[in-house]
């Protein structure tokens, strides 16, 4: 699916990224863990196009990134943006049909087809009930939700997502992991970052460690989130044990 190859990226004269290289495969639940400031909203923005890298190349599908429509990208990935109250009071029922946008033409309409979907993406997440509620009244995790309600309309298979579950009480944070969780077994796949071990412990079966715009080191969450790597990263001496069978990562 995706494929980095010697990624850099600088803003000015401020290096982020310095040159790293992974591959992602498809059904994936992959966590890209590591301080603030050490490139994780980058790197998504680089895998979604939305920046291009000062050095090295990004391929979705054997096909790098820039030279792929937007449009056509769009129809594959979903983009799901940390939470945010926006502009206008739109119901939620038409902010998940604007997920239907990389299948219209400039002036076409949304048809029967697009409110169908929309409506079946309502209800698969549980939601189908908040359709004629105005968005901006709803709570953080209920607005999470329909952001991922409007990326299931888009039909895509990649999900691109910019620490979901901040600003989530802690009930809603495990609600939307175990919602990930399902979701991933219909075959989609799921890139997201993160700043909570335990939260990759739960749902991750891959993950990305990055450190001062390298990546220190990538695979099972298990092997990798260690407390020598804890102490590297974020300069903190931790306690990585198992509770009732689940492994959680506790600060000292």
């Amino acid at each position: 699916m995706f494929r980095a190859e010697n990624l850099k990226f600088s803003y000015g004269k401020k290096e982020i990224l310095k040159g790293i290289s992974f591959e992602i495969n498809s059904s994936d639940i992959v966590s890209i863990l590591g301080p603030n400031g050490c490139g994780k909203t980058t790197l998504l923005k680089i895998m979604l196009g939305f920046l291009k890298p000062t050095e090295g190349k990004i391929y979705f599908d054997n096909k790098e990134i820039h030279k792929i429509k937007p449009k056509e990208l769009f129809q594959k990935v979903a983009y799901i943006p940390q939470i945010h109250d926006g502009a206008f009071g739109y119901l939620v029922k038409d902010v998940v049909l604007m997920g239907r946008m990389p299948y219209k033409t400039l002036f076409s309409n949304y048809n029967k087809y697009d409110k169908e979907i929309t409506l079946k993406a309502l209800d698969t997440l549980g939601i189908l009930e908040l359709k004629d509620e105005i968005y901006t009244t709803l709570s953080g995790g209920q607005r999470q939700l329909v952001l991922i309600a409007r990326a299931i309309t888009q039909q895509a298979d990649i999900f691109i997502m910019d620490e979901p579950v901040n600003g989530l009480d802690f009930g809603n944070q495990y609600k939307l992991l175990n919602k990930i969780k399902e979701l991933s077994k219909k075959d989609l796949t799921f890139i997201k970052t993160s700043h909570y071990p335990d939260h990759v412990f739960f749902v991750s079966n891959e993950a990305l460690f990055l450190d001062r715009g390298k990546i220190l080191e990538k695979g099972d969450p298990n092997l990798i989130i260690r407390e020598e790597n804890i102490k590297r990263v974020y300069n903190i001496e931790s306690k990585i044990t198992t509770v009732y069978n689940r492994k959680v990562c506790l600060a000292m």
